[in-house]
């Protein structure tokens, strides 16, 4: 009979001690009186965080189901369109006439006098610019009195 002896590696050894000083270290934070009263703060406050936690996994699945759906993407996508595109082909032709008026206006020479307003003033279009500015000062005007 030959009896062998098992001696412990020293890889082994090492990793026991580390371990040894870890378990020691948590044991001394978990003594402290601001963990524990950190930690009892934390246990009276579990019912409540646990219906967080609930909230916010309903609002994941939620937000998630939204993201990954397709139809409700393209429905969203093409009403953002349906608002978005007269406004877009209202502001181009705007900026269109602008650009165009500039030019001319800067083309021509021509004096208008006081009969050439008198005829302007006749214009339905000018009649049209008339009313709006008329209505915004009215508007402008009452908001003024109210402040």
């Amino acid at each position: 009979m030959t009896a062998t002896l098992t001696q412990p590696r020293p890889e082994q050894e090492n990793l026991d001690v580390s371990f040894n000083q870890e378990r020691q270290e948590l044991l001394d934070q978990l003594l402290k009186p601001e963990v524990q009263e950190s930690l009892t703060t934390l246990v009276e406050q579990l019912p409540k965080l646990t219906e967080l936690v609930s909230i916010l996994n309903k609002s994941y699945d939620f937000a998630q189901s939204v993201a990954t759906d397709d139809v409700l993407k393209n429905d969203t996508i093409g009403a953002i369109k349906e608002m978005v595109d007269p406004v877009k082909d209202t502001v181009k032709n705007i900026a269109a006439t602008a650009i165009e008026a500039k030019d001319r206006a800067e083309e021509s020479h021509e004096v208008i006098g006081l009969f050439g307003i008198l005829k302007m003033l006749k214009d339905p279009q000018a009649q049209k610019l008339f009313r709006f500015v008329n209505a915004y000062l009215q508007i402008a005007e009452e908001k003024n009195s109210q402040k």
